[in-house]
């Protein structure tokens, strides 16, 4: 009886034991599974959101267009336009030796010495009438201030050498009327402005007054 029961236990034993073989077996393959599904998937796409737009990660940066920016224009530097030579010389037919020369046509004077070098040239402003006429004259008489005919102002280093319509002609120093004003500015010098004598800037006047004493010849060209 007892053998009977015994040989009919084992088979249940082997049955348990390969039931418990098979249930760890599952469990190592569960947990290998799961060791597997850890790893992260690096190259996997992302997903897409809600709104159908592409999750951040997948949104590529776009490329930032490279600007040229226009390098500034250098504009040449402004040539230098060189004025036309001043002709100074003595106009021809002015006389020799110690003179002062006034030119008409160029509204300019020349302090001539008796070897026929310049001493000085400047511009001046003679009349806008024609009340002189080209010739050689000399100086009469000088003056260090004087008053304009019509009482308008009054003018410096008058070297008078002629006489116009009823009033004495010479050189002086640019008037100034009754205010202190000069009656015009140097950059006028050149053009004819006055009422009958010939305008000078002081410096040149100074030189005039200082270089022709009474009786100095004075040539008058057209």
């Amino acid at each position: 009886m007892s053998k009977h029961r015994a040989s009919h236990r084992a088979p249940r034993r082997t049955g348990r034991v390969a039931a418990l073989v098979l249930a760890l077996g599952l469990t190592a393959a569960a947990g290998s599974a799961a060791a597997m599904g850890a790893i992260p998937q690096l190259r996997s796409p992302e997903p897409a959101s809600a709104s159908g737009a592409l999750a951040p990660a997948a949104i590529e940066t776009a490329e930032l267009e490279k600007l040229e920016i226009p390098k500034p224009r250098v504009t040449p530097a402004a040539q230098t336009v060189e004025a036309a030579p001043v002709d100074t010389a003595l106009p021809a037919g002015s006389g020799t030796g110690y003179r002062i020369v006034f030119d008409q046509s160029d509204q300019r004077v020349w302090l001539v010495k008796a070897d026929g070098t310049v001493a000085r040239t400047y511009l001046v402003s003679g009349s806008r009438f024609n009340n002189l006429q080209p010739g050689s004259y000399k100086v009469l008489s000088k003056s260090r201030t004087a008053g304009a005919f019509d009482g308008s102002g009054t003018m410096e280093y008058f070297v008078r050498f002629a006489t116009g319509f009823s009033e004495p002609i010479g050189f002086h120093s640019v008037p100034k009327d009754n205010a202190g004003r000069l009656e015009q500015t140097q950059a006028q010098l050149g053009t004819r402005l006055s009422a009958g004598c010939v305008r000078q800037w002081l410096p040149d006047a100074i030189a005039l007054w200082d270089f022709a004493p009474i009786g100095t010849r004075v040539v008058v060209t057209a």
